[in-house]
């Protein structure tokens, strides 16, 4: 049974901000570890693949949980998962704050990871349910979106004093009073719901998209240590896919399966995931190269590092509200238009002139970049959120945020072994241009990629792919909602 949501503008307002105050969190600590990683290298001796790994075992985990998170939000209530993530989420935190190695530290990133699947995918699905009208909800998760670039404007900054100051150790203890304030006001003002019908568990699918997604990532963050054709690369690549081929076969027998592959067939939602993997992978990519390369090439203080990113940081904040009101008034076209091109052109300034090299290409390349992804989440979102059934608003944020983390955790692994297969690391700042120049042109593709996808999978002849494809699929029982042809994107 779900609780009405139907409360003042005031009401609605407030659990938006709460939602907001879970992404920024989460959202934060991914942009202050990047700013961290020279700092965490050097206390922890880790390698450049032990720096993927810090990053990557969280993402891997959330992507691996975000669906099943969604699911047991809309069976077991969505303000009871979501507090239940808050705590797991902000004693992770507290744990990374003293791991004594890299690889307890890793360990402790995952129990993060747990947490955080039980917030962004369920918190979505708290603004999708709150806001109700489809104006209200592409302005709501505009600002949703402008929550990411509120904590790439502040991360970068913080972190870089945190760690001059008080060592990377300190970027965990911000999470301490974000957390417990979320917390608290969540039991006050965020209602409970859930769906009236809730999926089976899928324990075998769970274990399937696990394996899928480590095996999958180790393979290419291992690739320069072993070579890329080599047995050991070759085998974990042909493992991944037979565990790929045994998911969908799997998946497609289940009556209720975790991933309903069936969605797939709706060209507007297909697009919209390949946008998020897409998208996503270029942040990954950009937020490794360039710090790194800010501190370990151009010697900056982690601080300074911080200001460098603030042009990126800007323009996400600023841009992502706008895309949201563009969204809600022309469809998603226009602002995935804008993404591709903003993204692809970062992308090539910096692998085909140097860009980096650079004070004021520098700049505008992180300026563009930042453009580019402010405008790409409120399009995904929408369109992702918009092609399923009303009442599996869980599964669907949690598509959308699986595809997302999927991204990060490839970008991290294919740019970093893209890189690491290039550079000297006994020669650092003399190899790092010439080493990242491919792994920037990946992220020019990528850009590139967003804008043809978004431009081919939002035109009225693929909205009409959705209907079919949401009918085929397996719905609970008991639900029987189907969605009609949503404004937002059939534009």
């Amino acid at each position: 049974m779900t609780t009405s949501f139907s409360s003042t503008p005031r009401r609605r307002r407030l659990v938006l901000v709460i939602c907001c105050l879970s992404l920024f969190m989460v959202s934060l600590d991914t942009t202050i570890l990047h700013i961290a990683l020279p700092a965490l290298q050097q206390d922890l001796g880790a390698s450049l693949s032990g720096l993927q790994w810090t990053i990557d075992a969280y993402t891997l985990v959330l992507a691996s949980l975000l669906i099943l998170a969604g699911s047991m939000a809309d069976r077991f209530g969505r303000r009871r998962v979501f507090m239940a993530g808050l705590v797991v989420f902000t004693a992770g935190s507290a744990l990374c704050s003293v791991a004594p190695s890299l690889e307890t530290l890793v360990v402790f990133r995952m129990v993060q990871a747990v947490g955080g699947s039980m917030l962004n995918p369920v918190a979505m699905s708290i603004i999708t349910h709150t806001f109700t009208d489809h104006s209200q909800r592409a302005r709501a998760l505009g600002i949703w979106g402008s929550a990411v670039g509120l904590s790439m404007a502040a991360g970068p900054l913080l972190g870089g004093l945190l760690v001059d100051g008080a060592g990377w150790r300190s970027i965990f203890w911000l999470n301490l009073p974000v957390g417990l304030a979320a917390l608290l006001l969540t039991q006050a003002f965020v209602p409970e719901s859930r769906a009236e019908a809730a999926r089976r568990p899928d324990p075998v699918g769970q274990v399937l998209i696990i394996a899928l997604l480590a095996v999958l990532t180790s393979a290419v963050i291992q690739a320069p240590e072993h070579g890329w054709t080599s047995p050991t690369t070759v085998l974990m690549a042909g493992l991944a896919l037979a565990v790929a081929a045994v998911l969908v076969a799997y998946e497609l027998r289940r009556a209720e399966p975790l991933i309903e592959l069936r969605l797939f067939g709706s060209i507007s939602f297909a697009g919209a995931c390949l946008n998020a993997l897409a998208s996503f992978a270029t942040l990954g990519g950009f937020l490794f190269l360039t710090t790194l390369y800010l501190q370990n090439v151009r010697h900056l203080s982690a601080v300074h590092a911080g200001l460098w990113l603030l042009p990126m940081a800007v323009m996400t904040f600023l841009s992502a509200p706008v895309s949201g009101r563009l969204v809600a008034r022309f469809g998603p076209r226009l602002p995935l238009l804008v993404a591709g091109c903003a993204i692809t052109a970062s992308g090539t300034l910096f692998a085909a002139f140097d860009g980096q090299t650079g004070t004021w290409s520098l700049v505008l390349g992180c300026a563009l970049f930042g453009l580019g992804f402010g405008f790409v989440n409120a399009p995904v979102t929408t369109a992702t959120v918009s092609a399923m059934p009303v009442s599996q608003a869980g599964v669907a944020s949690s598509l959308a945020s699986t595809f997302r983390q999927m991204g990060s955790a490839l970008g991290v692994a294919v740019i970093g072994a893209v890189l690491a297969s290039g550079i000297d690391a006994g020669a650092f700042a003399a190899t790092y241009t010439a080493a990242a120049r491919p792994a920037w042109w990946i992220i020019a593709g990528c850009g590139l990629s967003v804008l043809i996808v978004g431009q081919l999978t939002t035109t009225r002849r693929t909205q009409g792919t959705a209907r079919p494809a949401i009918e085929h699929t397996h719905l609970p029982r008991g639900v029987t909602d189907i969605p009609g042809r949503d404004p937002l994107t059939s534009r």
